[in-house]
């Protein structure tokens, strides 16, 4: 009779349980990956969700990491001029969109910067961090050079031998794939990072905003500026003040001018994007911040971009937000 009357109570109490706040997280790309999510009564749990969030980033890295030579983008920059290779549908996606801030910057931003990367010390094919000579950068140069990739139906050509870097938007692109595959297991409210891009959609477990923390630039450790309430936006920041050497008193980044073949000069420290896509919120942030305090601040103003610029001044650092960030920001 005991064992009868345990059903009913056990039952009671799971329905008695509330939402919970629920967080996991592990290794990815070089770095880390966190989720939050409100996990509802029925709800998957936490190994659920981490399985089905690592499977994702199984694939980016299968697909995107330049240090893996069995990688699908590795197989592509081994391949030499005038040959094409067939990719996923979702490469040829962020294929299509590195294209597109190549010719919105004129050049600036290039997806074929590995070459760059690796001379100056950055990359994978690295030896060490060094300022490289006129000659070793003239012959990097050559292989440089987003007009010479063509999309051809399933398939991306090259008519000289360049090579893929996708590290500036295949962290917010898995952020929107984690973003989707948590929607679809009925996951409503949850922020998903991953290297550092993020996203967040609905609201913790008392109903409150989920608030973002956005660095101040400083190396020796972190700092908000601000935090900001998000609901529904992806958050990108992109920064010269993590990845970089200096030589002679001077400092080289890791973010490039393709069109210079160098690390970026001027005193634009940081930049934050939000947009409801964090693939292309990590794209933009990327785009202004090789293109600086002047020609960003007017790129992101003309383009109704979310963005805050934080500029290196006088010691310390000024923060601009444009239009559109202050709406956002609001309209939480």
């Amino acid at each position: 009779m005991r064992a009868l009357l345990s059903i009913p109570l056990m039952l009671l109490t799971a329905c008695n349980q509330g939402p919970t706040l629920e967080r996991l997280g592990g290794p990815t790309m070089g770095s880390s990956y966190s989720i939050q999510y409100v996990r509802e009564p029925g709800g998957p749990a936490p190994t659920q969700v981490q399985a089905a969030v690592e499977s994702i980033l199984h694939d980016i890295d299968q697909h995107y990491s330049t240090y893996r030579g069995d990688s699908t983008v590795s197989q592509f920059n081994q391949l030499p001029a005038n040959q094409c290779m067939a990719l996923p549908a979702d490469m040829l996606e962020l294929v299509a969109l590195g294209q597109h801030l190549a010719e919105l910057s004129d050049g600036a931003y290039d997806l074929t910067v590995e070459p760059l990367l690796d001379l100056w010390g950055f990359g994978p094919q690295a030896r060490h961090e060094q300022v490289p000579g006129p000659q070793a950068l003239a012959q990097a140069r050559q292989r440089v050079g987003y007009r010479h990739l063509r999309i051809d139906g399933q398939a991306l050509c090259k008519d000289a031998p360049v090579q893929l870097d996708f590290n500036s938007i295949a962290a917010g692109h898995a952020v929107d794939l984690i973003a989707e595959r948590l929607q679809a297991m009925g996951v409503a409210s949850f922020v998903a990072e991953a290297t550092g891009e993020l996203k967040a959609v609905g609201r913790k477990p008392d109903g409150s905003s989920w608030r973002i923390a956005l660095e101040l630039p400083r190396e020796d450790r972190q700092i908000a500026r601000q935090i900001i309430a998000v609901n529904g936006l992806g958050v990108s920041t992109s920064g010269d003040y993590r990845h970089y050497f200096e030589e002679n008193g001077r400092r080289y980044s890791h973010t490039f001018d393709a069109r210079l073949g160098r690390p970026v000069d001027h005193d634009l420290a940081a930049v934050t994007v939000l947009d409801a896509s964090a693939l292309q919120a990590d794209g933009y942030s990327t785009l202004l911040l090789i293109l600086g305090p002047e020609r960003g601040w007017d790129f992101a103003v003309a383009h109704g971009l979310a963005a805050v610029l934080v500029t290196r001044a006088d010691g310390g650092f000024v923060s601009r937000a444009t239009p559109a960030f202050e709406q956002a920001v609001k309209g939480e």
